[in-house]
């Protein structure tokens, strides 16, 4: 009996082609005319499933970043209302460029900076979701689930409103941008990884000196320029450009209903500020000034700000219990489950906790009629047509240049 040993000629050229291919060192290596006149074999344009295995075989199997031939320009973004120029956090000593932003983009995206290379920044802020998680929970290296739904990232740069400069995640644990990137990369659950493992692990990776030298002027691959280039990818994604933007300029006219919406949003019932969403949710930014209590829970199964041993930040409550700082509600309308812990579906459902589900806590920052009994919940007590309006405004943020811009877009061949 004779035996016949299949060996498909495309593994072939795979094993005779890949020895060639030694590791890149520059970076013109990882642009796509290189890349497409390396391994794109059909000249079509791009990469079927055997070009793949070829490109990935010649990198060590490992997925590789495909740069543009020119830089993005992450300096060109909508002009800003002149009230953001003051609450801007950049620092002076990590201005956005756009070499730091490009190698942000790369660490953005790159599995490897997990244990278990299966997990990246973008696996929990996903571009076309507002740069937030569509799960309550995100899912860590290991399975794990992560305790809190994984905000929206646009405007991050624009945090210091009225005056405050709060920390930032929900429970603003970390006082910088730059300090809040390292976070998740140590966190046991979500990437698994020592600062140590992460640098030595990046600088044997080829396309990393060649990023970090044209970002910093030395292939040196250490935490702080880790911390320094995801932070500066992170303000690039300002989001100003939305058709709330827009009416606000004077070029398009909101609908009746968007109108309302606004008023009630950023006026208040009866024009009272203090009876309006602006008065957490600060516009043009529409961050937060600090971590508050909404009323959620009379009893907090997660105490948020409350966890950290901190005084009290606001002197009318008697602690930080259930306090927490919410995202820009920039693409509110894409970043859906809502709250800590994702526990509303809907813009509607969200609406409605404002309107009649408000729980009397004692740190509730929102100031509603009791009638005494403490486990009566209140609220604003919209009207159907309210209700509706306020829906209809929160939908005028979203930014869709944002979600589709492809500076901010997965720069990684897969492997497929």
């Amino acid at each position: 009996m004779q035996f016949r040993i299949y060996c498909p000629l495309s593994f072939l050229v795979l094993l005779l082609l890949a020895p060639q291919f030694a590791p890149a060192s520059d970076l013109a290596s990882f642009q796509q005319p290189q890349l497409l006149a390396r391994f794109d074999r059909n000249d079509d344009g791009q990469f079927n499933s055997r070009e793949r295995r070829l490109l990935r075989a010649a990198f060590g199997g490992i997925d590789v970043p495909m740069l543009p031939a020119e830089l993005l320009d992450y300096l060109a973004m909508p002009a800003p209302a002149a009230e953001l120029a003051g609450i801007d956090n950049t620092p002076a000593d990590n201005v956005i460029t756009d070499q730091a932003a490009t190698l942000g983009r790369v660490l953005f995206y790159d599995q490897q900076l997990s244990r278990n290379n299966t997990v990246a920044c973008a696996s929990c802020h996903h571009q076309d979701a507002g740069f937030s998680d569509p799960r309550r929970r995100s899912v860590g290296f290991e399975g794990g689930q992560t305790g809190r739904n994984a905000m929206g990232l646009a405007n991050l740069r624009y945090s210091r409103v009225r005056g405050g400069d709060p920390g930032f995640f929900w429970d603003e644990r970390a006082a910088t941008l730059e300090a809040q990137v390292l976070v998740p990369i140590q966190d046991p659950l979500e990437m698994g990884m020592t600062l140590p493992q992460v640098e030595q692990r990046l600088a044997s990776l080829p396309y990393y000196p060649p990023l970090f030298e044209a970002a910093y002027g030395s292939p040196e691959v250490t935490s702080e320029r880790i911390a320094r280039a995801v932070s500066n990818f992170l303000r690039s994604m300002v989001s100003l450009d939305s058709r709330f933007d827009r009416a606000v300029a004077g070029e398009i006219v909101l609908a009746e209903q968007e109108q309302l919406g606004r008023s009630l949003f950023i006026d208040g019932i009866g024009g009272i500020g203090e009876f309006g969403c602006a008065h957490c949710h600060v516009p043009p930014s529409f961050n937060m000034p600090l971590a508050m209590n909404n009323g959620l829970d009379l009893k907090y199964l997660d105490g948020g700000l409350g966890l950290l041993s901190r005084p009290s930040n606001d002197p009318f409550t008697p602690s930080n219990d259930g306090k927490f700082k919410a995202p820009s509600l920039r693409n509110v309308e894409l970043t859906a489950p809502y709250m800590h812990d994702g526990r509303f579906k809907t813009l509607e459902q969200v609406v409605e906790h404002y309107s009649a589900g408000v729980h009397p806590h004692p740190n509730v920052a929102l100031a509603f009629e009791s009638d005494g009994e403490s486990s009566v919940r209140s609220g604003f007590g919209f009207t159907s047509q309210q209700k509706a309006a306020l829906v209809a405004f929160l939908r005028t943020l979203t930014d869709n240049q944002l979600v589709s811009d492809p500076r901010f877009s997965d720069p990684f061949i897969r492997r497929r």
